[in-house]
């Protein structure tokens, strides 16, 4: 619970095995009252485990570990912890790996080179069921799952405005102000074109949607 706002805080799994990186991304997480380091483990054998027993809202998981690339460990992640939100962070982000991300099931991406207001930031931002992806790499993204599965039923006209919204970048929140509407609403109009779409995550409809001719 934070203190400050009296709301719960983002309980997040750590996932490094380098420790002065830890240490200083650790030590950036913690002095945030709105997040919470539940545990740190060094290898993705170690979060799976982890992510089981301890269910965090997000996984901070470095992308290189002993025993694997974490991005391939994405899904294994979500089958023991399905409400778990995973954010990876990499010392190189390209638009390729960026999408393997998103096809893995990832909520983001970011460099570990990024300012600590900005990792913070992307924590908060992936724990309300956004996504949160570096500077430049959406771009990239969008085109390569460009041409992927044809989504399915015809999308309403307010799916979509929140469509265009979120080919904006637009977050929930953002939507349910700029559309004046409940953020539960707002949330279940995303949900329902990700359903139509046959999407997996936000940036994969917004990419079926362009390819599509949804939108401009």
């Amino acid at each position: 619970m934070s203190p400050l706002t009296g709301e719960r805080a983002v309980r997040v799994l750590f996932v490094e095995d380098h420790d002065m990186v830890a240490e200083a991304l650790g030590l950036a997480l913690t002095q945030d009252p709105g997040i919470e380091i539940i545990a740190r483990v060094r290898s993705i054998a170690e979060a799976v485990t982890a992510a089981g027993r301890e269910l965090p809202d997000v996984v901070l998981l470095d992308r290189r570990l002993p025993d694997g690339d974490g991005v391939t460990a994405i899904p294994r992640l979500r089958a023991v912890a399905p409400d778990a939100r995973v954010l990876v962070i990499t010392g190189e982000a390209t638009a390729a790996v960026a999408t393997r991300v998103v096809e893995a099931g990832g909520a983001g991406l970011l460099l570990k080179s990024s300012r600590l207001d900005e990792l913070t930031g992307a924590v908060r931002r992936v724990a309300a069921g956004d996504a949160a992806f570096g500077p430049g790499l959406l771009t990239g993204v969008f085109e390569r799952l460009t041409g992927r599965a044809p989504g399915g039923r015809a999308l309403t006209a307010r799916e979509l405005e929140t469509l265009a919204l979120l080919a904006e970048g637009a977050s929930t929140d953002e939507i349910s102000q700029r559309l004046q509407v409940a953020r539960n609403t707002a949330r279940n109009h995303v949900q329902r074109i990700l359903e139509k779409l046959g999407a997996r995550s936000k940036l994969e409809a917004v990419a079926i949607a362009r390819r599509d001719g949804l939108l401009d």
